[in-house]
């Protein structure tokens, strides 16, 4: 089960999470009403774990487009406000309390909350019952890895439907702070802070910032609270010089954070008190390079899928998403790209507290439409907004391999999808690379990320070798039948990465319950495993083309058995032996990093 604050970056004292035991029914007639009103559910669910998960105590893979959740709960005493929060329920959700209907939400990975206030009773408990609607055939919304036949196939998963991350109570004050977002501006030593007051506002009502590095005060500050608003920047002493300066920047190296604490004041009364943390970092690109903090910096990550065995895209514990990153880390590698996956806020707390760098890449829909277009838009906008202020994440990625624009060469409607999505990621945050269409036939782009499975290491230094021009890079080569960029978007210098190659398929034995495994480049024992690994990362790592790689994969999911990791997190072959080759240096780096 879930522990640990739900919302990692505006914390209160108080909550209720109300994970555990819900009754639960499937409703294939697709009712409108809950269709167990006489009280007599079919099953209880352990929530968060969806119905298609063991942990859930359901089990059930089949097709079902309708379920419904029930439970009661005591609201938590004092006065104020209550609100309800739920984390991600996958895909179109409508809640009530009491039986009055509080709110509704399409989208399966991203947060909604209600004020639940008007609806709770006075005395006794009250009821929450929620309807989830998630068609399991429909390819025109976000569904990311969810395999659309009833057995995974190839590179697809089992579907998640329903409620997958923590739900949750938490009482505030009439007047109190909805909002924080953090923005390092590490060029003037500047931490940009911002937070939305929602309820009635007086003109004496200010804001107090205390920002600490452990004991050490950095700051102590009070802002006016101005229609309901508090937008400042947090002007740090700079040390100056890069030794000391280093102790406040964050890095997978060094992840220092900044503690924050917020108090929303009326004259000497404390209305609300949250507590948050911050980082002092930089991430973009330069020229052919990525740059962390003002430097060149090489990307080491692995494609991590964010699936466990008994409870699929939910995860089964707060130590679980640790030890994940703990394995990254412990592999060598100093970021994850999160494939197809808006990952628990808990992750990204881990990685923030650990030092992970994260690429945040938007499950795909499948079929070009409006309502895909205008569906990914809206989920991809509230995951920017759910996850701006978390240092670790370096790089948004709202397309992946041309998915939901699969005639993105010939068809402009689709090239028009990707740059809208990528200029409107550029909007929403300015501090990060976006890239734009990650794998192939890239347009608008801050980094050339190119996927390459081809196993043949000759292969591999014949494309992407010193003697190899880029213009012949971008104009002759097809790793996996694709160009690489498309016409009228020629190469402009960006950074140009291998964002996905390996796929070593190695596995004792079948995971329960899969038939057939699957990869890329099958091996048969524990050393060609580790030979061939140790040859393709020399390999890439050698290429001085490339600015940073991501190797396939994390760990073994269902069918795809090509992780460094089986499905359990045991490794395959000892950690050590896997970060002396991820982090190995290059011998030969003409004209730098």
């Amino acid at each position: 089960m879930l522990h640990g604050y739900p919302r990692p970056q505006l914390q209160r004292a108080q909550w209720t999470s109300l994970n555990g035991p819900w009754n639960f029914c499937f409703d294939d007639e697709g009712c409108d009403n809950c269709p167990t009103a006489d009280g007599q559910w079919a099953h209880q669910i352990i929530v968060p774990y969806p119905p298609e998960a063991k942990a859930s105590g359901i089990f059930d893979r089949g097709f079902h487009k309708v379920c419904w959740y029930q439970r009661e709960f005591d609201a938590p005493p004092g006065e104020g406000r209550v609100i309800l929060h739920f984390g991600a329920v996958d895909y179109a959700a409508r809640v009530w309390v009491n039986g009055q209907m509080v709110v509704a939400h399409e989208g399966g990975h991203t947060p909604f909350s209600a004020d639940i206030t008007e609806a709770l009773r006075d005395t006794g408990p009250q009821v929450v019952t929620v309807r989830v609607e998630d068609d399991p055939h429909e390819l025109n919304k976000p569904r990311g890895k969810q395999d659309w036949q009833l057995e995974p196939h190839s590179i697809w998963y089992p579907r998640t439907t329903g409620i997958w991350q923590t739900v949750w109570l938490e009482r505030v004050g009439t007047t109190f702070v909805d909002k924080i977002r953090w923005t390092p501006r590490l060029e003037g030593f500047q931490i940009g802070f911002e937070a939305r007051i929602k309820g009635p506002t007086t003109p004496s009502m200010r804001l107090e910032l205390v920002l600490k590095h452990g004991e050490r005060l950095l700051a102590h500050d009070e802002y006016r609270v101005v229609d309901g608003e508090v937008d400042r920047f947090v002007v740090l002493s700079d040390p100056g010089i890069d030794d000391f300066r280093n102790e406040l920047l964050w890095s997978p190296e060094r992840p220092t954070l900044l503690d924050a604490t917020i108090r929303l004041m009326d004259g000497d009364k404390v209305l609300d008190e949250v507590q948050s943390y911050t980082a002092l970092r930089s991430a973009n690109v330069m020229r052919d390079r990525f740059m962390l903090n003002g430097r060149p910096y090489v990307l080491r990550m692995v494609l991590d899928q964010g699936y466990w065995p008994d409870t699929l895209l939910a995860a089964p514990s707060d130590e679980a998403l640790r030890h994940d990153v703990e394995l990254a880390k412990a592999m060598g590698f100093n970021g994850v790209r999160k494939h197809q996956k808006i990952e628990d806020p808990r992750y990204l707390y881990w990685a923030d507290k650990l030092g992970l760098m994260v690429w945040e890449e938007m499950p795909s829909a499948y079929r070009f439409t409006r309502s895909a277009i205008k569906r990914t838009i809206r989920e991809w906008t509230e995951a920017i907004d759910r996850d701006y202020s978390h240092p670790c994440i370096i790089v948004w990625v709202p397309f992946n391999e041309s998915w939901g624009v699969p005639e993105l060469p010939s068809v402009q409607a689709h090239q028009h999808a990707v740059q809208a999505l990528y200029h409107l990621t550029k909007t929403l945050d300015q501090t990060r690379a976006v890239i734009g269409n990650d794998g192939w036939e890239s347009t608008a782009t801050d980094i050339i990320g190119i996927h390459d499975y081809d196993s043949n290491l000759e292969h591999i230094r014949q494309r992407y070798g010193p003697e190899v021009e880029t213009e012949q890079l971008f104009d002759r080569r097809r790793p996996g039948g694709r160009i690489l960029t498309l016409d009228g978007y020629p190469h402009k210098g960006q950074p140009i990465m291998l964002t996905e190659f390996g796929g070593i398929t190695f596995q004792k034995q079948a995971e329960e319950g899969v038939k057939k495994i699957w990869g890329y480049t099958e091996v048969k024992d524990e050393e060609m495993f580790a030979h061939l690994y140790e040859q393709l990362l020399d390999t890439v790592i050698n290429t001085a083309l490339f600015s940073g790689f991501c190797y396939t994969q994390f760990a073994d999911t269902f069918q795809e058995a090509n992780g460094l990791l089986h499905a359990d997190r045991t490794p395959k072959i000892p950690l050590e032996r896997i970060a002396a080759v991820t982090s190995r240096s290059r011998t030969y780096i003409p004209g730098g990093v």
